[in-house]
């Protein structure tokens, strides 16, 4: 069986990332050092001065795991280790980065020679090691992987397009035009004279993490309806197809079952999320659990023939709470700090397509949506929406919502609802489920199946914006270059239901019924 998901990372590991990111203990939370750290300034988390110049805000590079789309079976669990090792060389070097704000302001040179460069040269031996697992099992390695090993520096708050054209630097950002690297004088763009800006752009926005910022919410009234920009998931039914529903009952994750694993990107790799998840269903839900494991374990699901696992990143509130992973990793020792914020409705349900009847998914599917990458990868694969309640007409992917008295914050992601109708899993994780095409139908080659939707409730105290900080915000747990952005949700699935509820629950849908 699995391993208790409820876990603690051992010491050792523990210091891996919490030395290296030379955290300081401030307002009560963990704190990462400012990005805008003065040679002259205290270890306080509050009241700091920025350097003339301005800074890199975070580290972007090529996602590997995305770009390998073919990658023979026997070779997927070696490629799958190396990759997620790609994403802790990220993650340290990220911390390095956010610990050494004094040495950069004092050298321009220093992120790309301290940071930067060593980076390309461990991303190259992974990649090398990529290369390597493929053609053990007697696969054609990709080409010249080694040009995804160079990392840029990222001094933008906004999402590249998607083709690696966001506002990068070599890195050193925006250094010499006078750190405009964020618009405005907001979040973290460092190029207006120290005390100029009202207080604003400190490094941890007071609130104990990197992210997020002010200019990351936005007042749900000033949201116009049926705005919302990306469209993956989101077709309701139509007139014709199948028009039923099954809900599946499985609470709120009251037995308190978290892990920082990623089965489904990460097997076998311990914290390979580098960010804390929710899970409900499946009790057994770690980054060592076989399909096995998960077929014999217990449910939280109302119907006890569900034993699929459903989880999602955490929200938090960064009030400075010291929760039960502080010191861990992929809790406080990577930046994910403050209050756990259980859902107060985890709304889960499987409906039907618009052009067709649905057929049952395999057994083990596997399904991404959304992109925990997103703020770096680009908007390609995100898929993530924030509302209120009584306004659910109105959906931001882009943004973290503020609601208005007695209403309440809202999570949507709508899953992919076509199948290759052969495969469980894809390398990539994506190129075996696809979303439907604009007039509801699969592309070609792909046949419908029921599409899951978690709707995610939680009562947040509302944040304060005042002179462009953020005091209280509530954010998403994420790996800690992406800064917390909101267009990095994400939501993940495997089918463990069996058999018989499979074929009621397409039975439902296609029926036109509503079922529990």
């Amino acid at each position: 069986m699995g391993r208790n998901t409820r876990k603690r990372r051992s010491p050792l590991a523990t210091k891996v990332v919490a030395g290296a990111a030379a955290l300081a203990v401030g307002g009560g939370g963990l704190v990462w050092a400012n990005f805008y750290a003065s040679a002259h300034e205290s270890e306080s988390s509050h009241n700091r001065t920025r350097s003339a110049g301005a800074q890199v805000a975070t580290i972007q590079c090529p996602d590997v795991g995305q770009k390998l789309r073919k990658v023979p079976r026997g070779a997927r669990a070696g490629v799958d280790k190396e990759l997620a090792q790609l994403d802790k060389q990220i993650t340290e070097a990220y911390a390095r980065l956010a610990s050494t704000r004094q040495a950069q302001s004092g050298d321009a040179s220093y992120v790309q020679n301290a940071i930067l460069g060593p980076l390309k040269s461990k991303r190259t031996a992974a990649l090398d090691r990529i290369g390597t697992n493929i053609r053990r099992v007697g696969g054609n390695a990709p080409q010249g992987l080694d040009r995804f090993a160079e990392c840029r520096g990222m001094g933008v708050d906004q999402p590249n397009d998607g083709n690696g054209n966001g506002d990068e630097g070599n890195g050193q950002g925006d250094q010499n035009n006078g750190g405009q690297g964020q618009d405005n004088g907001q979040g973290q763009d460092g190029g207006q004279d120290g005390g100029q800006d009202g207080g604003q752009n400190q490094g941890d926005n007071g609130n104990g993490a990197a992210g997020p910022f002010a200019e990351d919410f936005v007042d749900i009234n000033d949201v116009q309806p049926g705005s919302r920009d990306l469209e993956n998931g989101f077709a309701a039914n139509g007139d014709g197809g199948s028009q039923g529903s099954f809900t599946a009952v499985c609470g709120v994750n009251e037995n308190n079952v978290f892990n920082s694993d990623n089965l489904i990107v990460a097997p076998g790799v311990d914290n390979g999320a580098h960010h804390t998840h929710d899970y409900v269903g499946n009790q057994d839900n770690d980054a060592f659990s076989s399909d096995e494991d998960l077929a014999n374990a217990e449910t939280s699901c109302q119907n006890q023939g569900d034993k699929s696992t459903y989880y999602w990143p955490v929200l938090r509130l960064q009030d400075g709470t010291q929760e039960f992973d502080a010191g861990d990793l992929g809790g406080g020792a990577e930046g994910n700090v403050g209050k756990i914020l259980k859902a107060s409705e985890a709304e889960i349900k499987f409906v039907g397509n618009q052009q067709s009847d649905v057929v049952a998914m395999p057994k083990f599917l596997r399904i991404i949506t959304g992109d925990a990458k997103a703020f770096t990868n680009g908007v390609a694969n995100a898929n993530s929406s924030f509302s209120c309640t009584g306004f659910e007409d109105r959906q931001v992917t882009d943004k973290y919502v503020l609601c208005p008295e007695g209403s309440q914050v809202v999570r949507t992601s709508n899953f992919q609802s076509c199948w290759d109708g052969q495969n469980i899993d894809s390398a990539n994780h994506r190129d075996h489920v696809a979303f439907v095409q604009q007039d509801g139908s699969c592309p070609n080659g792909f046949q419908a199946i029921p599409q899951l939707q978690v709707r995610l409730v939680y009562d947040v105290p509302a944040p304060t914006i005042e002179n462009g900080q953020v005091q209280n915000p509530y954010a998403v747990d994420g790996f800690p270059e992406q800064l917390h952005k909101p267009i990095t949700d994400h939501n993940d699935f495997i089918n463990v239901m069996d058999e018989n509820l499979m074929n009621e629950v397409v039975d439902c849908i296609n029926s036109g019924e509503d079922c529990q």
